[in-house]
């Protein structure tokens, strides 16, 4: 027979009823608390657009971003800022980036540039950018479910994986759809069709693979039309949205790009299926890559949990299929991994299908289940900012100034502005701001796979490498950058300082 534990003082057995009423006491005391819908999402996107640029600067503050990325972006928007084209040299010598990414929406920053020209602008225009997508998520999930599960999903949103990733790490132009998917999304949820446009239209200048995103709201849209059997989403919007984001990324890909781009081809075309490097050719190897390795099912399981795994079971999550089925065909394992940007703009989504399916399946999820949904998700979310980078701001050495960064800036300031720099890839965005940077690795030569013979056609005034910098392979393998080095030298630049792994070079 089994023995009964009474309450302390009341000689009765706590049972279901008695616990659950504890928990309706709990849920009305945080109903009554929490502030309006608006307030709250504006009061989250506060606090997230503090943390991510907090996060953002004191990373940058400690040399963990490089000339691949945020290097790049910032002489894209110098050069718009001062009314140029976006020519990059860190890409190569006069290298237009509208050749590289479809993403003239980096124009946009140009006047904020202006004003405040440095790495810094960007990092706090991307934490602004990514934290608007809490707003209309949380505003959503306060009106259609409660004020209860308006916080998790607007904590959740914040502090997801994807998102937290992107805004700790360099600059990317994603930053600018991630607010667009937020509020198309929301807007497809409640069913708003043209406004649900109107935000994703725009991702056509965001980056060339987003106008199958584009798409896939066009074919949410006839999806509703037709086999949902709502007669007010109108069939011809979402056909047009279609065809529109299919033909918007064929011409950017196969027309734009290549006549920017100094091989004339898209520059990405090696890491699609059936080309060297990618995933294979035949339709078994496809499907096996849609599969293996098995990092992608651990990528799955990351884009499943923020939500409860519930969250998957709604239709909005076809928007995420045309970034997801890229990434899962590509080459590139870092496009598999959870730890980069490439996963941001799915975050919104996510989370739009977690209100959807909390507000409208309540025969999938009665009462009981959907709290422990939100339950879930809130601990998930206790996990992830445990684990990625905003627990730096509770890590007294992510406050701190590494010395080997100390010395770099150091040596840095002997390097005039306006001049010429090639340099190592960790210490170009400390230079993007005021110099001409380079990789110190670019040379030139007849084999352009096989270690340069020569000097750049227009050398630089300074040379400047870091032999610790740990980024070894990409951009810059290190023996060619040491290769590099000793031609700098032979060629009669002066050392001028050496210095904990760091070596400055000037041409005479």
């Amino acid at each position: 027979m089994e023995s009964a534990v009474r309450s302390p003082g009341t000689g009765r057995i706590p049972g279901p009823r008695a616990e659950d009423g504890r928990g309706a006491r709990v849920r009305a005391a945080l109903r009554t608390r929490l502030p309006g819908a608006r307030a709250l999402g504006w009061s989250l996107t506060g606090v997230f657009f503090v943390l991510y640029s907090v996060v953002a600067v004191l990373r940058h503050r400690q040399g963990l971003n490089g000339g691949f990325d945020i290097g790049i972006f910032e002489q894209a928007v110098r050069a718009y800022a001062h009314g140029r084209a976006p020519v990059v040299e860190l890409k190569g010598p006069g290298f237009n980036l509208l050749g590289d990414h479809f993403h003239p929406i980096l124009v946009l920053l140009a006047p904020f540039y202006r004003v405040f020209p440095s790495p810094y602008t960007l990092l706090v225009a991307q934490a602004a950018l990514l934290a608007l997508a809490c707003w209309p998520l949380t505003r959503w999930a306060h009106r259609a479910v409660g004020p209860v599960a308006a916080l998790v999903v607007g904590c959740g949103t914040g502090a997801s994986w994807g998102i937290v990733s992107a805004a700790a790490k360099d600059f990317h132009e994603i930053a600018f759809a991630v607010p667009m998917l937020a509020f198309g999304a929301v807007a497809l949820g409640q069913r708003r069709w043209w406004a649900a446009v109107l935000w994703t239209a725009p991702l056509l200048l965001v980056k060339e693979d987003l106008g199958l995103t584009l798409a896939a709201v066009g074919a949410y849209i006839v999806w509703q039309a037709v086999r949902g059997g709502r007669k007010d989403a109108p069939l011809g919007l979402g056909v047009a949205v279609m065809v529109l984001g299919v033909v918007g990324s064929a011409v950017e890909i196969l027309v734009l790009l290549p006549a920017v781009n100094p091989s004339g081809a898209f520059a990405y075309w090696g890491q699609l299926p059936g080309e060297e490097g990618a995933s294979g050719g035949g339709p078994l190897s496809l499907a096996l890559g849609l599969v293996w390795p098995p990092m992608k099912w651990l990528l799955v399981f990351m884009l499943a949990a923020p939500v409860a795994f519930v969250g998957v079971r709604s239709p909005l999550l076809l928007l995420c299929a045309p970034t997801l089925g890229w990434r899962f065909l590509a080459g590139n394992e870092h496009y598999w991994t959870p730890g980069f940007h490439y996963s941001a703009i799915l975050m919104p989504v996510l989370f739009a299908g977690f209100v959807d399916v909390l507000s409208r399946r309540k025969d999938l999820l009665p009462a009981p289940r959907r709290r422990r949904a939100l339950g879930f998700c809130a601990a998930f979310t206790a996990v992830c900012a445990a684990v990625y980078p905003l627990h730096d701001l509770v890590r007294p050495s992510a406050w701190r100034t590494p010395g080997h960064v100390a010395v770099a800036r150091q040596v840095l300031e002997r390097i005039p502005d306006g001049d010429t720099v090639a340099s190592s890839n960790r210490l170009a965005p400390f230079l993007t701001s005021r110099t001409t940077v380079s990789l110190v690795c670019y040379g030139t030569g007849p084999d352009p796979k096989s270690l340069p013979t020569g000097l750049p056609a227009h050398p630089p005034r300074w040379v400047v490498f870091d032999s610790t910098d740990p980024t070894v392979k990409v951009p810059c393998p290190v023996e060619r950058s040491r290769h590099m080095l000793g031609l700098y030298r032979q060629h009669g630049y002066v050392e001028v300082v050496r210095q904990d792994g760091i070596t400055l070079l000037r041409r005479p």
